[in-house]
C-alpha cells in the first residue's frame, strides 16, 4: 500500500548517487539551471542567481512537506557535486502513482548518467516506496528525453495537446507511463 512519499536511503549507482536535496547543493545546481539550453524546454525559468535557487529550494521544501513530492539530486561520484535533479511529485496516494521529472547539467548529456540515476530511483520507487505507476510528461520537441523514457521501459500513452505554456509558448506534451515489471535496468 502506498503512503505519503517517504524517501529511500541514498541510492548508490555505478557513477552517481541519488539523494535528497540539501541547501548546500544550490551552488552546483545554479550551474545546471542557469544554462538556457538546459532549461529551454522546461516549464520553469532559467536561474539568474543563487537567489533563484533559494526560492526554488523553499518552494520544493514546501511541496515536500505535503507528502506528495520528493526532490532528489544526482551527484557525480567523480566530482562529488550535484550535476542534476530528479523529482517524484503529484503523488496520488489512493492510486499509488506519481509523476517523474528530471534535469541534467549540459556538460553531462549523452553519457548515460541520468539513465543510471533514474534506474536507481525508479527501482526504489516501485520496491521500497510502494508505487505501482509512474508517469512522465515530455515536451514533443524534447526528443532526447522521450528516447530516455523509452529506453527505461516507459510506454508512450498519448499526446496532451496544448498542455503547458513554456516560456510564453503553448506546447504539446507526450504522456509516458511505467509499471513495475516494465522497468529496463540494462537498456
Amino acid at each position: 500500500m502506498c503512503v505519503p512519499l517517504v524517501a529511500p536511503d541514498q541510492i548508490e549507482c555505478s557513477r552517481v548517487l541519488v539523494r535528497l536535496l540539501e541547501a548546500g547543493d544550490l551552488p552546483s545546481l545554479l550551474q545546471v539551471n542557469s544554462n538556457a539550453e538546459v532549461t529551454a524546454l522546461l516549464p520553469y525559468a532559467t536561474w539568474n542567481s543563487l537567489a533563484d535557487g533559494h526560492a526554488w529550494y523553499d518552494r520544493m521544501r514546501g511541496i515536500e512537506a505535503t507528502g506528495t513530492a520528493l526532490q532528489f539530486v544526482v551527484v557525480s561520484k567523480s566530482v562529488n557535486v550535484a550535476i542534476g535533479t530528479c523529482l517524484l511529485f503529484h503523488l496520488e496516494e489512493a492510486s499509488a502513482r506519481a509523476e517523474l521529472g528530471y534535469v541534467l547539467g549540459r556538460e553531462y548529456w549523452g553519457q548515460g548518467l541520468m539513465r543510471e540515476a533514474l534506474v536507481g530511483l525508479l527501482s526504489a520507487a516501485f520496491d521500497r516506496m510502494g508505487l505501482r505507476r509512474i508517469e512522465g510528461e515530455v515536451n514533443t520537441r524534447n526528443t532526447a528525453s522521450a528516447k530516455l523514457l523509452a529506453r527505461l521501459g516507459f510506454t508512450k500513452e498519448g499526446l496532451l495537446r496544448q498542455r503547458w505554456v513554456v516560456k510564453g509558448q503553448i506546447e504539446d506534451f507526450e504522456l509516458f507511463g511505467l509499471l513495475p515489471g516494465e522497468l529496463r535496468c540494462d537498456a
